[in-house]
């Protein structure tokens, strides 16, 4: 067995932001590595994931996820390669999906480590399209939307790893119309033309209200929202009587100083009958298998498409998070080690 290394370097969070996240918030240190304990293994991380709930994790608030501390390694998603075991059912070599990203290095206890197969799709898609933002998208829109088929569906955020998901997932399913929007000339292109929606529009180029109902004349019977805003807005006014949304993520405000404005239509909730409901995506593992065995099977048939942003080498990740508040990624924007 070779050699373990003698060090890893870690991201710890230095100071909680105020707004905007800045790269000194941050600090890269190097940490000791040693042998696991028993009932551990030691995994030398591939690629790790950089997502938009972290942003609130970096506030010292009250939330359903802890929140990072300071001068600790952050965490989260991570695949990788075990390189030394002292826990039976996993052997070096084995790759496992695991909760402590932000690292080189991890020590993961047996029971918060999953086997994933390499063979099956690339390590990464397990922090993606077969991981936690592909099982959002799913759950998301089968069983809190409660799609059907024939419903019209609009998805904000719809280049992002759940949303351009979501879009596809709604046209597999027999959706009457997919919609989606997104913050560039081109990210709108490829919903179209790569993932098959049926419309798009960049939320920059006019008021998001006007242009969804250009895009949705008939309005929409689900909404998968990852933004709030001026587009939970829109799509309260385009929702159909019976309509539901599923509140998954609000951008437009993690980073805000201020309070936002409410959408000023709730009203119309009443009158419609509509259902708007959060989601967390820990409440609906009970689906993974379901999952995994269908989105698998979309996967090899090349039926669903799905894009990553890679970032090379431990010292971008905060770059990598930080452009992935700007939107800089398409699909999946994850952190890959292995160059």
């Amino acid at each position: 067995m070779s050699a373990l290394p003698e060090s890893g370097r870690a991201w710890h969070l230095v100071a909680r932001p105020h707004g905007w996240p800045k790269p000194e918030d941050f600090a890269l240190r190097e940490a000791p590595v040693g042998e696991p304990a028993e009932g551990r293994v030691l995994v030398r991380n591939h690629y790790f994931s950089v997502d938009p709930y972290m942003r609130g994790r970096m506030n010292d608030v009250k939330s359903y996820v802890p929140p990072f501390r300071l001068d600790q390694p952050m965490d989260g998603g991570a695949v990788g390669e075990v390189i030394a075991s002292s826990a039976e059912g996993f052997a070096v070599g084995d790759h496992v999906l695991h909760g402590l990203g932000w690292r080189e290095y991890a020590e993961v206890g047996a029971a918060h480590a999953v086997k994933v197969d390499a063979s099956k799709a690339p390590l990464s898609a397990y922090l993606g399209v077969l991981g936690m933002p592909g099982l959002t998208a799913y759950a998301g829109l089968f069983e809190v939307a409660s799609f059907k088929e024939g419903d019209a569906v609009f998805v904000s955020g719809a280049a992002g790893a759940v949303g351009s998901q979501v879009g596809q997932m709604a046209r597999l399913k027999g959706a009457s119309r997919v919609i989606g929007s997104a913050g560039s000339d081109e990210k709108v292109k490829r919903l179209v033309e790569e993932y098959g929606f049926d419309a798009a529009f960049n939320y920059k180029n006019g008021p998001v209200g006007e242009q969804l109902k250009q895009a949705a004349p008939d309005g929409i019977d689900v909404y998968f929202d990852n933004v709030g805003g001026d587009h939970l807005e829109a799509a309260i006014s385009s929702l159909n009587v019976h309509g539901r949304a599923t509140i998954c993520g609000m951008i437009a405000q993690y980073n805000a100083t201020e309070p936002t404005p409410a959408p000023r239509n709730l009203a119309l909730v009443i009158g419609k009958r509509l259902r708007l409901q959060g989601m967390l995506v820990n409440d609906h593992s009970a689906l993974q298998p379901q999952f995994v065995e269908e989105v698998s099977g979309w996967l090899a048939s090349g039926a669903l498409k799905y894009d990553e942003t890679k970032v090379e080498s431990i010292d971008k990740g905060v770059d990598a998070f930080l452009g992935l508040l700007r939107g800089e990624n398409t699909g999946k924007m994850v952190v890959s080690l292995t160059g």
